[in-house]
């Protein structure tokens, strides 16, 4: 058994890919089987959480997913009922570049009791959501402004706030089916500025994109929908990867 702590394996294997898996669009039936495929193409951890999270079967998504896979799998919670014990961490969400309460300190403390109940590993995240092009559901279910594309320099004071705070992870997120990923010189400015693990997802379903996305300083790059739309397409990007 491994007893590095699940922050510690990660950075020990970046750069890499973490694939983000949201029981909202896919069946806990599934959930095995895609654990699977993308543990076998190579991604470093699985993230798993939803904006909303309509599925009453949460619990046993999770567990379908740690029972099948090889490598971490960590919660990445889009509320304070999205907690489960068969994780091996948690994501400690704090969206920084908002400015309702609700998402920087609200719903973390509802959750804290149950986070310590389930005995997770916690892993403090300072998470900042970049605008896409469209309207996504994290900004609904926030109710909070994305830092405009062309404003790296904002991207960079609230990377380093969190870097201040503490933070073990910076998170530049263009949201679940982004039109358009986080630009390519927001995620050099970032790296340049700060000396935390750089975590990059939303929008990320070309290999030129998550190849530049990774050589301008991510130290992983999230993806999800393109697991969703065509399992092909993602296995060719994590082959070319490589």
């Amino acid at each position: 058994m491994n007893s590095r702590s699940i922050y510690d394996q990660l950075n020990s294997i970046k750069p890499g890919v973490l694939a983000l898996l949201d029981p909202d669009r896919m069946s806990t039936a599934d959930a095995g089987t895609v654990t699977k495929f993308v543990c076998d193409n190579g991604v470093k951890g699985i993230l798993i959480g939803s904006s909303l999270l309509v599925t009453p079967h949460f619990d046993k998504f999770v567990q379908a997913v740690s029972s099948n896979a090889n490598c971490p799998v960590i919660l990445f919670p889009g509320g304070s009922h999205q907690v489960c014990s068969s994780a091996d961490a948690i994501f400690f969400l704090s969206l920084l570049s908002g400015r309702n309460s609700e998402f920087l300190i609200g719903e973390q403390v509802k959750a804290v009791f149950l986070i310590k109940e389930c005995g997770l590993e916690v892993i403090p995240v300072g998470y900042i959501l970049v605008e896409s092009g469209n309207f996504t559901a994290v900004e609904y279910i926030s109710n909070t402004k994305p830092i405009p594309r062309a404003k790296p320099e904002i991207a960079v004071a609230h990377a380093l706030a969190g870097q201040y705070f503490g933070m073990k992870y910076i998170y530049l997120e263009a949201g679940s089916g982004a039109a358009n990923p986080v630009p390519h010189t927001m995620v050099q400015k970032v790296r340049q500025n700060t000396n935390i693990p750089l975590i990059v997802g939303g929008g990320l379903r070309e290999y030129d994109d998550v190849r530049k996305t990774i050589d301008g300083g991510a130290d992983f790059v999230v993806m999800g929908s393109i697991i969703e739309r065509s399992e092909n397409k993602f296995k060719d990007i994590m082959r070319r990867l490589r």
